[in-house]
């Protein structure tokens, strides 16, 4: 403990210097607002900031500083759009258009955007203060999870999807399944093999997941939005003065603390990320919630936006982990971060701390810091955010396209991946019709990549006997808790019904 105390002690000292808390109050507002923009998320925004800080010149400390605050101030922005406008601002806002976009039809807008602040402050302070105190043990932990865990995880994952989202778990399923379809697009990594190109080589490399977020949902939401004007059912959404109630604080609480230990340990674990962190925090708390949740859930509960938001801060926080105490990145981003690093000439792991202790626990101080001034900088801009939506829909649907549009193109440059979105847009307008929720065909997209990739490693480590899938302990325990999300609501929903034949 007293390690520890130094070491923040140090870090607060680093991270107090006028020059770096302006970097972390620099990140935190670009952050947010790269984050709000749908498409282009964390990850982008650390990619093109990166070599910006290194031209400048910046301390190694004072670099990594600015790039983990847009880190984690683009998790805090991916809300903004998601309960606006319906389009996540990254892969971990996802879960956060359930519940967040249906408050802001109801005129709630400023009530889920500061909630969903106060939901991400709590789970980024939660997941700093964990990294403090058990960073290093956790992180010799996570390493120890072999791709045959990673398989295990993915089941659990997709085990928590059939109860996920939306009426139907048959339909929630199929979107998963149109998911996991749309990853195995591209030549296959193992054998060299194109599956599923019909002779298109822009689609040889695989669909990006930025083109599958904004065509499924930013062009999905913009074809509605144009179908609403033309029937003439396009209703003006009402907007309030609305504000996160104590009400809500109280209600959301324990879902709150609950998620933030969620997303923190699954953030731990390298390659899961907040995508998985959320999906799971989301599900979990629908299945505690019993009966109510089932038909609160996805219209507005104030639980079901808090959860998927506290988790993926709290992931986000978590990832850093492994990156600075093995070497070994989290997630995407915190590759990036491990890149920068090492551009720097500096090698991350257990000694960084001792040899390098103002770069490691200066960014450690600085996340404390950043968590305050996000909530800061982005709790009285509530009302700004949601008066967007006072915007005329005639004005806000080519906003929607240009953002899209734009973003795509700036970002990957192929004029085929604008087609791409196009038509993805009009399959997930499509399945709107048909009354599919969007969020598992992403979810089963993005842990499909992860569950094939792991499963093709644990079969080649085991020269393809596939007992190597069930041979360890955390495998079993992770299929056990699978196997217990599925069938204990069945049998929690006959147990009920009988109950009620019973009185009746």
């Amino acid at each position: 403990m007293g390690d520890v105390l130094s070491g923040l002690a140090t870090g607060f000292g680093v991270a107090l210097m006028p020059f770096n808390l302006m970097l972390v109050l620099l990140g935190c507002f670009a952050g947010t607002l790269i984050g709000a923009l749908p498409g282009l998320g964390p990850i982008n925004g650390v990619a093109i900031l990166l070599p910006i800080a290194y031209g400048l010149g910046f301390p190694p400390e004072s670099a990594l500083i600015l790039l983990a605050g847009i880190y984690y101030g683009a998790e805090y922005g991916g809300r903004i759009s998601s309960i606006l406008l319906n389009v996540p601002g990254d892969s971990g806002a996802v879960m956060t258009t359930l519940d967040g976009h249906p408050m802001a039809l109801n005129g709630e807008a400023g009530r889920a955007l500061s909630l969903s602040a106060v939901a991400s402050f709590v789970g980024g302070t939660i997941a700093v203060v964990l990294m403090s105190l058990f960073g290093p043990l956790l992180a010799q932990f996570a390493v120890t999870f072999s791709p045959a865990n990673y398989v295990a995880l993915m089941v659990f994952a997709f085990a928590s999807l059939a109860s996920l989202v939306g009426k139907s778990t048959v339909k929630t399923l199929l979107g998963a399944l149109i998911g996991l379809m749309l990853a195995t697009i591209g030549i296959d990594s193992n054998t060299g093999v194109a599956r599923y190109t019909f002779g298109l080589p822009d689609i040889l490399a695989g669909i990006d997941f930025l083109i599958v977020v904004v065509g499924l949902f930013g062009m999905a939401e913009l074809l509605h939005l144009v179908e609403q004007q033309v029937t003439g059912k396009l209703k003006t959404l009402p907007v309030d003065k609305s504000f996160v109630r104590w009400a809500d604080l109280a209600k959301t609480k324990w879902t709150i603390l609950r998620c933030s230990l969620i997303g923190f340990f699954i953030g731990v674990l390298p390659g899961t990320g907040a995508s998985v962190a959320s999906a799971v925090a989301y599900g979990t708390e629908k299945r505690m919630a019993g009966a109510e949740g089932q038909r609160t859930f996805g219209t507005g509960d104030v639980r079901g936006l808090a959860a998927p938001e506290a988790a993926n801060n709290a992931a986000a926080g978590g990832a850093m982990v492994p990156m600075l105490t093995l070497g070994i990145p989290g997630s995407g981003t915190t590759a990036i971060l491990l890149g920068a690093l090492l551009m720097f000439n500096i090698q991350p792991g257990p000694l960084m701390f001792a040899q390098r202790p103002e770069i490691a626990w200066g960014l450690i101080a600085s996340m404390y810091i950043g968590n305050v001034a996000l909530l800061v900088i982005n709790l009285p801009l509530v009302g700004l955010f949601a008066r967007m939506l006072t915007i005329p829909q005639h004005y806000l649907t080519p906003l929607i396209a240009i953002l899209a549009f734009v973003g795509i193109y700036s970002i990957v440059g192929n004029p085929f991946d604008l087609f791409m979105i196009t038509w993805l847009g009009i399959f997930g307008w499509f399945l709107r019709k048909l009354d599919f929720s969007l969020a598992p065909v992403i979810l089963g997209f993005v842990l499909g990549g992860l569950f094939e990739n792991n499963l093709r490693r644990a079969l080649s480590i085991s020269g393809g006997d596939w007992y190597i899938l069930i041979d360890n302990w955390k495998s079993l325990l992770l299929y056990g808790l699978a196997l217990l999300v599925v069938v204990l609501p069945i049998w929690m929903g006959r147990r009920a019904r009988n109950m009620a034949e019973g009185d009746a």
